[in-house]
């Protein structure tokens, strides 16, 4: 087997010496270039399997090489050696189409473990991108095109942005960039940034050391340490208290953090991925997010498009999901009627593919004779906000009283939750909570009982 090759292009000797001698240690077959045109011709006579670059050369500058290797060389992963603290540049060459960074003076550890991570592209992502593909689902063209973003900045190091509403498939959207990337056989960790509450959140981020605050009887490992050589996603980041913008943006600069009640910095290796439902830059116009912080974690951004913006997947979705949930309740794959689908398609879909998936759901609890029919759907009328009809073959007390008005009841849904849960209760206790002659009581079917108990929180 042939060796992987590097190419070095930097004026300083001491660094190419530095870098081809670690390189070198490390197994792989190394060219160097002190200019800029002796890089574009060696990148003209080999294929690398990895670049280092400066950001200065005397006849030119390294983000030119940057962007000639993103273009003519797109498989080869290029980093940039960069002065120590310049995050600008830095952030400059990710955006450009670098891998990564590394500053100088150069810390081997650090550049060990960067050319590990970039030599683990190329056939593994290759060979992951089919499987994970088929989980974002959908042939419009907008999702095709959401589908070649992931594929490209997978192979990248750069925090990235996912912006979309809710619903629409985030966090699913960064699991693909994580599995498509070098990192993916390291941890994925999600979490969502609006659950931490703000007192907790140095802690739950960074981890803290014994005694360091009341309670703290052990040392702790924070969610930073747990994505070690994997990626960490920052869900609802418009979330994240002030204090913690802060301390965010000094960890994606430095590479470092510090535990609680530690006085030492360690590194750490983690890529960065964000998401919200919600403007990041109006927030940032209001003084409620950093703009020094939105631009380091946008610095790429992927656009996750609305479920009214690509109808024609509605189709293929809402069979994939009938193929799912079939075997899953352990039941006969029910059958969407024509006129459903229409209806499905029609719909504007406010809670996009999350809401498409709980219609369905009930759908088929509701549906007879295993066929999903219209009215099994309950779509909202977007026209006129009247109240949504009774449960069908739900008892007269039952359907009496959801069609009263809400009185003095704040949200109609809830009001119509209340009197199910009631009459579901009642059912039970008088069938002594036998499952079978309760739903026989209510008139619906067992399915139908089984989802609403689900759905009502009734154990």
């Amino acid at each position: 087997m042939s060796r992987q090759t590097a190419l070095v292009i930097d004026d300083e000797p001491d660094i190419r010496e530095l870098l081809v001698l670690t390189l070198t240690r490390m197994g792989l077959a190394v060219d160097t270039a002190s200019t800029q045109s002796e890089a574009f011709a060696r990148l003209g006579e080999h294929e690398y399997d990895l670049c280092f670059t400066d950001m200065r050369l005397p006849d030119g500058n390294g983000q030119d090489i940057i962007a000639h290797v993103a273009r003519h060389h797109p498989q080869t992963p290029i980093a940039m050696i960069t002065a120590f603290g310049n995050v600008d540049a830095a952030v400059n060459a990710l955006k450009a189409g670098a891998f990564d960074f590394v500053s100088k003076p150069v810390d081997l550890a650090v550049l060990r473990r960067l050319v590990q991570t970039a030599l683990k592209l190329g056939e593994q992502r290759k060979a992951e991108a089919q499987g994970s593909n088929e989980k974002l689902i959908g042939q419009s063209a907008a999702m095709q095109a959401v589908r070649q973003t992931i594929a490209k900045v997978a192979r990248s190091q750069a925090p990235v942005y996912i912006r979309g509403e809710s619903g629409t498939g985030k966090e699913l959207v960064a699991r693909m960039i994580h599995e498509l990337g070098p990192r993916a056989a390291g941890p994925f960790v999600p979490v969502n940034c609006g659950a931490i509450p703000s007192e907790l959140m140095e802690s739950e981020f960074f981890g803290h050391r014994k005694g360091s605050f009341t309670g703290a009887s052990a040392d702790k490992e924070g969610l930073f340490q747990a994505a070690a050589g994997g990626t960490l996603f920052l869900d609802e980041v418009a979330d994240l208290p002030m204090h913690m913008q802060v301390k965010l943006l000094r960890v994606i600069q430095e590479k470092a953090m510090r535990a609680v009640g530690s006085t030492a910095e360690v590194p750490i290796d983690v890529r960065i991925l964000s998401a919200t439902h919600r403007e990041l830059s109006k927030l940032v116009e209001q003084g409620q997010f950093r703009q020094d912080l939105f631009y380091r974690i946008n610095v790429i951004e992927v656009r996750v498009p609305p479920l009214r913006e690509r109808t024609e997947d509605i189709p293929l979705l809402a069979e994939r999901y009938l193929d799912r949930i079939a075997p899953e309740w352990g039941i006969e794959r029910p059958q969407l009627s024509e006129a459903a689908l229409k209806a499905l398609t029609a719909y504007n879909f406010p809670g996009n593919v999350r809401e498409l998936e709980n219609i369905l759901e009930r759908a088929i609890a509701m549906c007879e004779n295993n066929r999903i029919e219209i009215e099994d759907l309950r779509l909202p009328d977007t026209t006129a906000p009247e109240p949504p009809p009774p449960l069908k073959g739900a008892p007269p007390a039952l359907r009496a009283a959801s069609a009263e008005p809400p009185g003095s009841a704040s949200n109609l849904v809830d009001y119509i939750d209340n009197l199910e849960r009631d009459a579901i209760v009642k059912a039970l206790e008088e069938c002594r909570y036998n499952k079978t002659k309760a739903a026989a009581k209510l008139g619906i079917t067992f399915r139908a009982l089984r989802y609403k108990l689900k759905k009502l929180g009734i154990d």
